[in-house]
Parts: structure tokens; C-alpha cells; sequence
């Protein structure tokens, strides 16, 4: 880049967040937490060098126990984990950063093997297809969920409603809610995976309805203006596709409204390029508030869709991953370091905490 661009260090009000860039930290999941779930202290120290950011939004992280996807994820449903995770906002905050975190639920990408032989849940038994999921037996298929019954929901909306007063105890400044990719809310969501009846299946407004009561359950905990929500209308990660993700796109930022929440973020593609679409224009015209960005991005492309109002922030993934000063590499117009894909899940502070600094 040869210019700096000025307008990604505009400052940005989000709902009660007041952001000193428009840079943010996308979600990753690293699995490193320790054993039982627990940040430990590479995770506070591997967050805290990215406090530049207008705000850091942490990884996926298990509302409620029994439903782990990825085998050493964080969790923020025991007190260990509050703990583990406060060490972390202690030395987000202590580096002058924000930090949210994301409530998650994994649904049918969850395993036996990674939750005392539980069958997974989701809205319908439908396994993922053509992709494995690493446990402690090495790489293994998905299995078929079990189909959740309408009087369990209401547990689901409680846990999640549990995890975000927990992630206050743990010092957050606010929480995102998981809508995307794949996992349980976004399984009720996307008719490809909901082949339910009844109240949370077959209309959008009915495909909706778990994500909606999740969703206001959290702002009551938090306020609204705390609380951001991810959607990946067109991601076809973990099997997931839906007939209309344009019109999805349309109809929940619009219904999103009612809320007030601090922002929505969409994930604009397909990790695999097999579903193809503009879901952010919709999105843009149907959400009055802040709009979040992700995926793909370069500094340039940012800036441009920012200054010409397309978009409010742009959360950034793997360069934050690889460069934990990413705003000021980007003010310098600096070179940026290149991930390492081989060290994304691995243990260790191997590509986490050595990547290098423009200041060395």
C-alpha cells in the first residue's frame, strides 16, 4: 500500500462500544485452551498483543458443557474458565484493547468422542458431509445429531443466557452471539440443515426463531447495545447451504432492528467458493446500525468500502492471526507477515504468540 489509509482510524460508536479503529479482530479458533476448557495464560498473552485493534472479538467458546467441536476449545461455563478467561480481559484491557466474546454452540459439528460419548443435537439428523473432526483418536466423521425436541430449547436460550452473565463475571466488555458457520444457531437458520416442522422449522420466520430468542435473551443480560451477532448467509462450511441467502440476509437485518444491538457482522463468502452472491448490500439496506465486514479483505479493499459507506468496520482474520500489530502495519503501509497453516490448532506458542512486530 502506498497511502496511509486514514479512514480505517476513524474512530466508530458501536452501540456502547466507542471503537479507536475500524480494524477489528475477526473470531479464531486457535484450541489452545487448557485442559477442562480453561484459558490459560498463553491465550491472555496471545490476545493481549493484538489490543491494538478496535476490538478484539475472541473465539468460539462453549455456552454450556457437552459440546465441544474442536477438543481443546475455551469454554465460559465453570468457574475455572471465568477465571481463565478474566486473566485474559485483565491483560486485554491492562494493553489499553476491548474485547468481546463469542457465545457458541456447536450443534452437530460436536463428536462422541470429544464429549463423553454424547450424541450431538441439532435441528434435524442431518450429518455433515465430506469432512472429518479431529478427536483424541485422530481425525474421525461427523455422526448424526439427534433431532432436538421444541421443549429443549428453551435450556439452549437459558445457557446461552447463563454464558453471557458469565462472560460479564469474566470482565468482557460485551459478547457476539454465534450465528454462523455451520453451528447450532445457524443449523436452525439455513433450510439445509432445518428440515424441522413446528414452531422453529420451515418458514425463515420459523427457521429464525432460535436465533431471535438467543439473541434477546443476551441483551437482556447485557443491553442490547453490548451485544453483536455473526451470520454467514453463504458459507457452505460444515455442509451448510440455504435456498435464498440473499433474502435470509434481507429479512433477519431487517428484524435485527428491534434489537439495538451494537452491530451485526457478516461474513460476505463461501470458504469453498461454491456459493456465490452479494449479501452485504442487503444487509446495508435493511440494518440501521453498525455493519461489520469479514472475510477476504485487504487494507485497501477496507478502506474503499468504508469511505464509500458499504460498510462500518472490516473484521480481519488470518492477517491478525499472523500480524498482531495489524493497525500499525497498515498506517506504515508495511509489509505483512505470512500465517502459518500448520500451526492454526497445534499447541504451543508456535504461531500464536512469536509472530513478529513491526518494532521486532
Amino acid at each position: 500500500m502506498s497511502q496511509t489509509p486514514n479512514v480505517l482510524f476513524e474512530p466508530l460508536r458501536a452501540g456502547a462500544l466507542r471503537l479507536p479503529n475500524r480494524i477489528l479482530m475477526a473470531p479464531l479458533t486457535r484450541c489452545r485452551a487448557e485442559p477442562g476448557h480453561v484459558p490459560g495464560a498463553l491465550m491472555a498473552e496471545h490476545y493481549a498483543q493484538r489490543a491494538s485493534a478496535g476490538l478484539l472479538i475472541a473465539e468460539a467458546t462453549m455456552a454450556m458443557e457437552g459440546n465441544s467441536a474442536f477438543w481443546k476449545e475455551p469454554g465460559i461455563y465453570s468457574p475455572a474458565q471465568i477465571a481463565g478467561w478474566k486473566q485474559v480481559t485483565d491483560a486485554v484491557h491492562a494493553a489499553g484493547g476491548q474485547i468481546v466474546l463469542q457465545l457458541w454452540h456447536g450443534g452437530r459439528a460436536c463428536h462422541p468422542l470429544l464429549n463423553d460419548g454424547r450424541q450431538p443435537v441439532a435441528p434435524s439428523p442431518l450429518a455433515i458431509e465430506n469432512d472429518e473432526v479431529h478427536t483424541p483418536q485422530g481425525k474421525q466423521p461427523y455422526v448424526v445429531p439427534r433431532e432436538l425436541a421444541d421443549a429443549e430449547l428453551p435450556g439452549i436460550v437459558a445457557g446461552f443466557a447463563q454464558a453471557a452473565a458469565n462472560a460479564k463475571a469474566a470482565g468482557f466488555d460485551g459478547v457476539e452471539v454465534h450465528g454462523a458457520n455451520g453451528y447450532l444457531l445457524d443449523e436452525f437458520l439455513r433450510d439445509g440443515a432445518n428440515r424441522r416442522s413446528g414452531p422453529y422449522g420451515g418458514p425463515l420466520e420459523n427457521r429464525a426463531r432460535l436465533l431471535l430468542e438467543v439473541t434477546e435473551a443476551v441483551c437482556k443480560v447485557w443491553g442490547s447495545e453490548r451485544v453483536g451477532l455473526r451470520i454467514s448467509p453463504l458459507n457452505s462450511f460444515n455442509s451448510m447451504i440455504d435456498s435464498d441467502p440473499v433474502g435470509l440476509t434481507a429479512w433477519l437485518a431487517g428484524r435485527l432492528n428491534d434489537f439495538g444491538l451494537a452491530y451485526l457482522h457478516v461474513m460476505r463468502s463461501d470458504f469453498f467458493g461454491l456459493q456465490k452472491g452479494d449479501v452485504l448490500t442487503p444487509a446495508r439496506a435493511n440494518f440501521k446500525g453498525v455493519l461489520i465486514g469479514n472475510m477476504g479483505y485487504s487494507a485497501a479493499e477496507a478502506e474503499a468500502a468504508i469511505a464509500a459507506g458499504q460498510l462500518d468496520a472490516v473484521a480481519f482474520g488470518v492477517p491478525f492471526l499472523a500480524n498482531p500489530d495489524l493497525p500499525a502495519r497498515f498506517k506504515a503501509g508495511a509489509a505483512l507477515n505470512a500465517a502459518d497453516s500448520a500451526t492454526f490448532y497445534s499447541p504451543g506458542a508456535a504461531g500464536y504468540t512469536d509472530y513478529p512486530t513491526l518494532a521486532g
